[in-house]
């Protein structure tokens, strides 16, 4: 019984080591090409340095340090996809973006220098049993092509007639078991070896995100004060003028009513109808906080009823879109709002476009449109705002706006905070 099972799984078996081999491969490929890549790295180093004595190598020296950064930064994202992120210094995609910025150039310098060799040895493990492997395939064809003396055969045995010829690719089977077992071996070595290298401890990239967080903390402060100011400007300019309209006019009706009661009703009327003003006005500041539509009809629904309002012709497409937490939905919703503005007031648009949806982890809302772009949050655009409101919440703005157009800013709010 166990027999026939392990025959069953043979070619499970032989499927998952050859797509496993294959993968290995992949990764030894790009490994030695980025091996090849650092020895002309280190040697414009070589050039570089003894330029900066006298002042005119800096240029050269400033590029081989930023290709160092964007080698060694590919070469630390293929190990983390050959290794499934494992091993130390394992961080997110985030806090790979913030080791590229925070991590020191002798890093990436000294990763060129490490991998120019550790590279070429990966890559060298595996090449001999590769080029075994396809000389013993194709020994029939190099014995019909060439005189006999001339055949290669990494059997090690003469090939001199047609039979032999034949037979021998079946030499290939040896040196494909040895492929099998060298190359996940001189891939991990590699993809570790990147990973403590380039990753380390992962301290440079928690200094910069605690910076980051620190910088996100003061914004939602800076954020939080300047709405507080805009409330107390709306309800000191609007709905307290109009309070103490009321309270006038309630104090001049109350001395003519007993001389002149009609003029007084008049009065009393005015005075009404500027306490519904002030109601409304109330009203407008209690929806500048928190939209009532929100809780009624979702940030769909929400959204739904800002492009309906929108002076310029709107396209809502919403996709998977779950409840995010309350004040996120309020910051897509005030995001969308003011993109909506910009796009009405300043890019002289046709058509705008609005996107939502969550993946899960975060809430995204894009507003694309088709106006003249050149956007810029010194212009007033109110894009600081939004990038602002964003960050308070750990969250990210981008926004693309060459000139001519189209202009599209890019929300993604993290659903858990």
């Amino acid at each position: 019984m166990r027999a026939a099972e392990v025959l069953r799984s043979g070619p499970g078996i032989l499927r998952r080591t050859f797509l496993s081999t294959r993968r290995n491969l992949d990764y030894l490929r790009g490994a030695a090409g980025s091996a090849i890549f650092s020895w002309t790295l280190v040697v414009g180093l070589s050039f570089a340095v003894p330029l900066c004595v006298v002042g005119i190598g800096i240029p050269l020296l400033s590029k081989v340090v930023r290709a160092a950064r964007t080698s060694s930064s590919r070469d630390l994202e293929r190990s983390r996809l050959l290794t499934g992120g494992g091993g130390p210094g394992a961080t997110t995609e985030r806090a790979d973006a913030l080791r590229r910025r925070a991590a020191p150039a002798s890093q990436d310098i000294g990763w060129t220098a490490v991998n120019a060799t550790a590279g070429l040895l990966a890559g060298a493990v595996v090449f001999v049993p590769v080029v075994a492997v396809v000389s013993c395939l194709t020994v029939p064809l190099w014995w019909w092509a060439l005189p006999d003396p001339m055949v290669p055969n990494p059997a090690l045995y003469p090939v001199d007639s047609w039979p032999v010829a034949l037979v021998t690719p079946l030499a290939a089977v040896p040196y494909l078991a040895l492929l099998a077992f060298l190359a996940p071996r001189a891939a991990a070595f590699h993809a570790r070896l990147a990973e403590r290298v380039l990753a380390g401890d992962g301290r440079a990239a928690l200094a910069a995100r605690l910076a980051e967080v620190t910088a996100s903390r003061a914004e939602a402060l800076e954020a939080h004060a300047a709405e507080l100011r805009r409330i107390e400007r709306a309800l000191h300019d609007g709905t307290q003028n109009r309070l103490v309209a009321v309270r006038l006019h309630l104090g001049i009706a109350e001395r003519l009513l007993e001389g002149d009661p009609a003029k007084a009703r008049r009065i009393v009327e005015v005075a009404q109808l500027a306490s519904e003003e002030a109601l409304a006005d109330l009203r407008d500041v209690v929806r500048s906080i928190y939209p009532p539509v929100l809780s009624d009809r979702g940030l769909a629904g929400a959204v739904t009823a800002l492009t309906a309002r929108c002076p310029v012709p709107c396209t809502l497409r919403v996709g998977e879109l779950e409840r995010a937490p309350a004040a996120v939905e309020v910051a897509a919703y005030f995001a969308v709002s003011e993109a909506l503005t910009n796009a009405a007031k300043h890019s002289g648009a046709t058509r705008v476009e609005v996107s939502l949806r969550t993946d899960g982890r975060a809430l995204h809302a894009t507003v694309s449109d088709d106006g003249r772009g050149g956007a810029a949050e010194e212009h007033g655009s109110g894009i600081a705002g939004i990038r602002q409101r964003v960050a308070a919440f750990d969250g990210t703005t981008e926004v693309t706006s060459p000139p001519g157009g189209p202009t599209t800013i890019r929300v993604e709010l993290p659903c858990a905070f």
